[in-house]
Order: C-alpha cells, then sequence, then structure tokens
C-alpha cells in the first residue's frame, strides 16, 4: 500500500480533488439511481411515489446509522495513521467490522417490524401502505449487506483510496438503474414484479458493491486490516468509536424526523404536497450527495493533518471545500428557479402536483447556497473528532428551527409556508454554524 504521507505533501487544492473527484462521481451516480428509481416507480402510479416518499425516511435512519458509524471508523483511522500509530488503527478496523455486522442485523429486524405502524401512522390509503411493505420487506433484508458496504467504503477511504470506493458504489448503482426497469415492469423471462422489482434492483446493485470491495480488500494488502487477533471488543476502542459515530448518525438521521414531521404537518393539506415533499428530497439529493463526495473526501485529509499537527493545512482545506459546495448549491438554485415545472414533471403529469413542486423548488432552493456553510462545518468537524458540536449544528438545520418555522408559517400562510422554512433555517443555521465552529476548533 502507498504511504499515507502525501495526504500532508501534497498541495492542498490538488489534493482536495483528487480525494473528492471519485467520491464526487460516485454521489452523482447515487443520486441518479435515486432519480431513476423514483421516476420508474412513478411509472407504476402515484400511490407507488407516495409509498416511496413515506418510506424514505425509515431508509434514511437506516442508512445514517451505516454511514455514520462508519465516519467514526473513517475519522480514527485517519488520525491514527497522521499519528503513525497502527496499533490502535487496526484496533478501530477490527472492531467497527464487528459492530458493523451487529448494527446490520438489527437494522433489518427493526425495520421489517416497524414499517407497517409506521406507514398506518401517515396514511389512511390501503393501496400505499400494502406497496411500502411489499417494497421494504425485500429492500430490508438487504441492510447487512449495505452495512458492510459502508465499513469497507470508510475503510478504504481512511488511507486515502477513494478510487475503490467510487468503482464500487458506480457500478452497483448503475446495476441498480439497469435492472430497474427489467423487475418493474418484465422482461422476457423476467416477470414483472411491480415495486418489488424496485427493491430487488436495489439489493441486487447492493450486493455488487459488496463482491467489488471483498475481492479488492482480499487482494490488495494493507497496513490496516481485518485480523482475528485484534477481535476483542475493547470499551476504549467502543466508546471512541461511538463518541464519534453517534453524533453522526443523530446527524445523518435527522433528516428523517424532520421529514416525517413535515409529513404530519402537510398532509393535513392534501397528500400532493407529501408526494412533493418526498420528490424534492430525492431530487436534492443531485445537490447535497455530491456536496457529500467533497466531504467525504476532505474527512481523511482533514483527520490526517489534524493528527500531523499541520493546523495550517487544515484552515487551506476547510476554505477550499467551502468554496466548492458553495458553487455546486449555486447550480442547483439557477436550476430550480429557471425549469422548476420540468424538473417536477419527471415524476408526474398531474397539473396540480407538478404546479406545487415548481412552486417549493423555487421557494427551497433561496437556502441552497448558504447551507455550505453548514455543511463543511458538519463534515469538519466530524473529522477533527468534535461530533457533539457538529450535532448541535444538524439539530439546528433539522429540528430546532424548521419544524417549528414550518408549523407556525403553515398556520399563517398554508402549506407554502413549509416551503419558506427551508431557507429560513438554513439561514439562521449558517449563522450559528460559524459561531459554534470558531468557538471548537482551536488551530494553533
Amino acid at each position: 500500500m502507498k504511504s499515507e504521507t502525501f495526504m500532508k505533501e501534497k498541495a492542498v487544492f490538488p489534493l482536495i480533488i483528487s480525494m473528492s473527484l471519485p467520491m464526487v462521481i460516485s454521489m452523482c451516480v447515487n443520486s441518479l439511481y435515486n432519480i431513476f428509481d423514483s421516476y420508474f416507480v412513478a411509472k407504476i402510479s402515484e400511490d407507488a411515489m407516495t409509498a416511496l416518499s413515506l418510506i424514505f425516511p425509515v431508509q434514511n435512519f437506516i442508512n445514517a446509522f451505516v454511514i455514520g458509524f462508519g465516519i467514526g471508523i473513517n475519522a480514527l483511522i485517519a488520525f491514527y495513521l497522521g499519528a503513525k500509530d497502527i496499533k490502535n488503527a487496526n484496533d478501530i478496523a477490527n472492531q467497527g467490522f464487528i459492530l458493523s455486522l451487529i448494527h446490520g442485523v438489527v437494522l433489518t429486524i427493526g425495520g421489517i417490524i416497524i414499517i407497517h405502524p409506521f406507514l398506518k401512522a401517515f396514511t389512511s390509503s390501503e393501496s400505499t401502505i400494502k406497496l411500502g411493505i411489499e417494497y421494504c420487506q425485500i429492500v430490508f433484508l438487504f441492510t447487512i449487506i449495505n452495512s458492510l458496504n459502508l465499513y469497507f467504503e470508510k475503510l478504504f477511504q481512511s488511507f486515502g483510496n477513494m478510487k475503490i470506493t467510487m468503482i464500487g458504489l458506480g457500478v452497483g448503482c448503475v446495476t441498480n438503474i439497469l435492472l430497474d426497469p427489467v423487475f418493474i415492469f418484465g422482461l422476457s423471462f423476467v416477470p414483472k414484479f411491480g415495486i418489488k422489482g424496485a427493491a430487488i434492483a436495489t439489493g441486487i446493485g447492493q450486493f455488487v458493491t459488496f463482491l467489488i470491495y471483498l475481492i479488492y480488500y482480499l487482494k490488495k494488502p494493507t497496513n490496516v486490516k481485518i485480523d482475528k487477533s485484534y477481535f476483542k471488543l475493547t470499551t476504549k476502542t467502543i466508546k471512541a468509536l461511538y463518541s464519534i459515530g453517534i453524533p453522526a448518525i443523530l446527524n445523518l438521521a435527522l433528516p428523517s424526523l424532520l421529514i416525517s414531521s413535515l409529513n404530519a404537518i402537510l398532509a393535513v393539506f392534501s397528500q400532493v404536497y407529501v408526494l412533493v415533499l418526498g420528490v424534492y428530497y430525492k431530487l436534492q439529493t443531485f445537490l447535497y450527495l455530491t456536496a457529500n463526495g467533497i466531504v467525504q473526501g476532505m474527512r481523511p485529509i482533514l483527520a490526517y493533518n489534524y493528527g500531523a499537527k499541520e493546523y495550517k493545512r487544515v484552515r487551506k482545506i476547510f476554505n477550499y471545500v467551502l468554496i466548492m459546495i458553495a458553487v455546486i448549491m449555486a447550480v442547483g438554485t439557477v436550476l430550480c428557479l429557471t425549469i422548476p415545472s420540468n424538473i417536477i414533471s419527471l415524476f408526474t403529469s398531474n397539473a396540480e402536483t407538478v404546479k406545487v413542486g415548481a412552486t417549493a423548488l423555487r421557494i427551497i432552493s433561496g437556502g441552497f447556497v448558504v447551507s455550505a456553510v453548514s455543511v463543511t462545518c458538519c463534515g469538519a468537524l466530524e473529522a477533527l473528532n468534535k461530533g457533539v458540536q457538529s450535532l448541535i449544528i444538524s439539530l439546528c438545520r433539522y429540528l430546532v428551527i424548521i419544524v417549528p418555522s414550518a408549523f407556525i408559517l403553515s398556520k399563517a400562510v398554508g402549506a407554502v409556508g413549509v416551503w419558506n422554512a427551508f431557507w429560513i433555517a438554513e439561514a439562521l443555521t449558517a449563522i450559528i454554524s460559524i459561531i459554534v465552529y470558531k468557538r471548537s476548533v482551536k488551530l494553533k
């Protein structure tokens, strides 16, 4: 394995590009999967698309848990590599592997148990509930595979190998996209599975990613490896992993709570607004997953340089990433302001839904650019072992400000008030983010 010292020796901007670009490509492909998946499901019926929208918070929570724990693995291994402490890096890698397996089992069982009462809490449509359960009973069976995928992804990223995660995630997502219409609508000897087909395609895509990661790991020896001699769980390592992992999990899970809260507010007006919110969250992944790709590239560099006490480089890395994410958000803003109807019409032909969706995109996009501040601060704080501070920012962004604002504004001006709550929350959270980051990170 090549030395990780390039993370403190290479010029900052080219380093960020080289580390982030593979992940940005991966996230763009993942975003396209989300959009294509929704596009094909929408062709089944609006009930199917509504079911997918209602399920999204549960799926997001499961993903948040495995990704958030992976962030803890990633940050700690990169930190110990920067400090030249291979033993502790291996402790983190091995105990992280065991815990990832346990998480996968628990989340599989929990997801299957809760999905029926969860759906009933948000809709009385038997058709929507039936479609949602059909989808989840299949897709949740692959949670263990997904948990291991995220483990290997964060392991590879921790020592700067972003290309394999780009390949693994990219091939898995493309497989999913190609199989979606085949299993949903049927082809030749493959029967028509409907919404179950979307779940089957998703599961196969995740399994393909897992095979790629496993083959690569077995063929490419590294300084950090899974070894039974490190398999004993220790209080010290578990505490270290969860001290970063739990805040990161909560950071990523908060959108699930937000969406469920907003669904409850919007359902009072019409299921059309619930559908639009679900479509928006599918669409915004193209922006925020791309930004997340840059953040993923930033985390190991930042953690490594922080561990190596290269504080000047830490400041430069942060500033470059902030600018890059702001540019991405500006592109999203322009698209939502100029062609919102065209974007929404990809998912529905209902004129009322298109009109409501176009209005929502125009209003919500007002907070895109300013959100770059909180996205960058959260990612940097997680990398620097400041998980609690990162959580404070996310709480403001996804709960403390936006939910009360949405409720109050919906009472005052109707459902459109919920859309306005988004940009208000982003603006106020950006200010809070700057204050929290400056008080938490002392680079001297």
